[in-house]
């Protein structure tokens, strides 16, 4: 379903652009929203414990004394909007402190937060998320593979953004989609650099006259993984600090709701036009991936009954040197002398400790080390496992 903005303004408190797009169970009223107004007033009216996932991109407090000028003395264009600059840092740490403090009251207690910035705040922000009694998970580098060169030639070239990973508090039982980001990624565990562009091309937002809407427009693929990574789908993500709406646009797609904040009417407007125009992706492909933790117990004993795997059947490694034959209770008696048994020893057991007793170790996955015979070859006893899990999940 396309959003559509459906009013601007509302009743009560800030102006608000309504959205009908999100995912659509459970919605609340202040769910697939872009509530215009100040960030912390407005943080303060979302209620209690209502927010999974929390993105925020805070001004950087850039500092800038003056023009920034390439070497052929062209300007670059540099943030220096008035949203951006504050009179100290202790004014910066004290507006960083009331939003962080209004966004963890509207966090769910498992919830976690990130919150990206460059080297003039990041170290600031960090120890406050701190003391506020967050609890730090990652830091991740946001390595930018065509970052803008520094023009003067006096410092290297700033080509990574720090983002902040931290749960609401220390016991928060987090989500974190380990399984699925380590199959999309090789059977790899995805490491905390990521090699990210900038937002260019096509994804840039624009004005009619072909200026950047935004100045600081982060990349759709950035905020993907931050979501895919730490929400699952149903989930409610807000960004505070909403500006051209990457937040709101990838989390629709992705099939969360969203909630977004932005003071400044003009970013608001062009961002709830760049979400009308999003469409989420088929739910078939958005079912969270079930890793082998959370998916249903099956019973190596499951699998005889099932006519799988026939009592009396012969087991082995996948370089067929162990062989175990299947007992119809579900254990197995191991057939190769184990290191320090006589031949013909007999051992009976399940799969895991059979499978350990046969290689002389403490522990062993028997799922893994178990195959058996068919007219294609060895098969592993898990592929029948999945077969049952699926069925198992069917039916749930």
């Amino acid at each position: 379903m396309r959003m559509k903005v459906m009013r601007i303004g509302a009743s009560r408190g800030a102006p608000r652009l309504t959205s009908k797009g999100g995912a659509e169970t459970g919605a609340g009223d202040f769910l697939n929203r872009i509530h215009v107004g100040d960030c912390i007033a407005e943080l303060s009216k979302l209620p209690a414990g209502s927010i999974d996932m929390v993105f925020a991109d805070p001004p950087y407090n850039l500092q800038l004394q003056s023009d920034l000028k390439r070497p052929d003395d062209s300007k670059v264009d540099a943030v220096d909007d008035d949203w951006d600059k504050f009179a100290s840092f202790e004014a910066y740490d004290n507006f960083t402190r009331a939003w962080l403090l209004a966004a963890r009251r509207a966090m769910k207690p498992n919830a976690t937060s990130w919150v990206i910035g460059s080297y003039h705040n990041i170290f600031r922000v960090g120890t406050i998320l701190q003391d506020l009694g967050f609890w730090v998970l990652n830091d991740v580098i946001w390595r930018k593979s065509n970052p803008m060169p520094n023009f003067r030639g006096r410092r290297f070239t700033n080509a990574h953004e720090t983002l902040i990973w931290a749960s609401r508090d220390q016991s928060s039982k987090y989500t974190f989609n380990y399984d699925a980001l380590k199959a999309g990624n090789e059977d790899v565990q995805v490491r905390s650099d990521w090699t990210i562009p900038l937002c260019t091309g096509d994804e840039r937002l624009k004005d009619s006259g072909g200026k950047k809407v935004h100045p600081t427009q982060k990349p759709e693929a950035l905020l993907a993984r931050a979501i895919l990574s730490a929400s699952k789908p149903g989930d409610v993500v807000l960004d505070p600090f909403f500006g051209s709406g990457t937040t709101g646009a990838v989390a629709k797609r992705l099939g969360r709701h969203f909630v977004g904040i932005e003071r400044d009417k003009t970013y608001a407007a062009a961002a709830m036009k760049r979400i009308n125009a999003i469409t989420p992706l088929d739910e078939a492909t958005l079912v969270p991936f079930l890793s082998a933790r959370e998916a249903p117990r099956v019973a190596f004993s499951s699998l005889i009954e099932r006519g799988f795997i026939k009592a009396g059947a012969t087991v082995t490694d996948i370089k067929g040197r162990v062989r175990a034959v299947v007992r119809p209770d579900g254990s197995l008696t191991l057939q190769t002398a184990p290191k320090g048994k006589q031949p013909g020893a007999q051992v009976v057991g399940s799969i895991h400790k059979i499978g350990a007793i046969a290689q002389g170790q403490e522990a062993c996955n028997g799922w893994d080390f178990w195959h058996v015979e068919d007219k294609k070859g060895l098969k592993s006893i898990d592929e029948f496992r999945s077969i049952v899990r699926a069925e198992m999940s069917a039916c749930a």
